[in-house]
C-alpha cells in the first residue's frame, strides 16, 4: 500500500513538473534575446569557443525534440531552438552544447551513461513485456523466472536515469557558465531566466529517475513476496 501511495505520489507531481517546465519554456520562448542571436547562432559560438569544430548544429523535426548525438556528433534542435531568438532558445542551444563539451572533454559520467546505451536499449524494449507476462506467470503459476529478467531490466533503465542526472546538470551549469561569460545574456533578467527554464527541465529528470526507483521498489518487493 504504502508503495502504491508513492507511485500515486510521483505521478502527481511528474505531472505538475512537465506543466511548469511547459509553462517556463513557452515564457522563455516569449522573452527575446537582447543580442538577437538565434538558437543556432549561439550553438555554433559555444562549440567553436570551446574548440570542437567537427560537430555539426542541425535542426530537427517536433517540440522540446532538442539533443546532441554522440554517435554522429550532431546537437539536434527543434525548429522553435534553432530560429528562435530567445531566453530559452539560448538556454536550451546551449546546453545541448554543454553535452558536446562534455564528450569533447571525456567528461566521465557522460562516458559511463553512453558504456550503457546498448544494454538500456536492450532493457527497455524487453521491459514492459516480462514484467507484465511475468507477473502474470508468478500469480498463476507461481513461475518466477520472467518477472525476475524484467526486475533486472528496470533495473538497468532505473541505473541509467540515475546516471543521467550529473550529465544534465552539469551540462546546464556549463551553458549558464558560457552564457555568462560569452555575454550572450546580456541582463540579469535574461541569464535568471535562463537558469529558471534549465531548472525546470532538470526537474523532469530527477521525477522521472524517482518514478523509475519507486516502481523498481514496487515490482522487486512482489518478486520477494513470491519467492518467500
Amino acid at each position: 500500500m504504502g508503495i502504491w501511495i508513492l507511485l500515486i505520489g510521483i505521478g502527481i507531481v511528474s505531472m505538475i513538473v512537465q506543466s511548469r517546465f511547459k509553462n517556463k519554456f513557452k515564457k522563455y520562448s516569449e522573452m527575446p534575446l537582447a543580442s538577437g542571436m538565434s538558437g543556432a547562432d549561439i550553438a555554433k559560438k559555444m562549440l567553436n569557443d570551446n574548440g570542437i569544430y567537427d560537430v555539426k548544429v542541425i535542426s530537427v523535426e517536433g517540440q522540446l525534440t532538442d539533443h546532441y548525438n554522440p554517435a554522429d556528433r550532431t546537437v539536434n534542435l527543434s525548429p522553435e531552438v534553432y530560429h528562435g531568438r530567445s531566453v530559452a532558445a539560448a538556454a536550451v542551444s546551449a546546453h545541448e552544447c554543454g553535452h558536446a563539451v562534455q564528450h569533447a572533454k571525456a567528461y566521465s559520467w557522460l562516458q559511463f551513461r553512453s558504456a550503457m546505451v546498448p544494454m538500456v536499449n536492450v532493457a527497455s524494449k524487453i521491459v514492459s513485456f516480462t514484467l507484465m507476462i511475468g507477473v502474470m506467470l508468478a500469480i498463476f503459476s507461481n513461475i518466477l523466472l520472467l518477472l525476475q529478467i524484467g526486475v533486472v531490466a528496470l533495473a538497468i533503465t532505473t541505473v541509467f536515469s540515475f546516471i543521467t542526472l550529473p550529465v544534465e546538470f552539469d551540462a546546464s551549469n556549463r551553458a549558464l557558465a558560457w552564457l555568462n561569460t560569452a555575454n550572450i545574456t546580456h541582463s540579469s533578467v535574461e541569464h535568471d531566466g535562463a537558469k529558471d527554464a534549465l531548472k525546470w527541465a532538470a526537474m523532469t529528470y530527477v521525477v522521472a529517475a524517482l518514478s523509475a526507483l519507486v516502481t523498481l521498489l514496487y515490482y522487486a518487493s512482489m518478486l520477494l513476496g513470491r519467492r518467500d
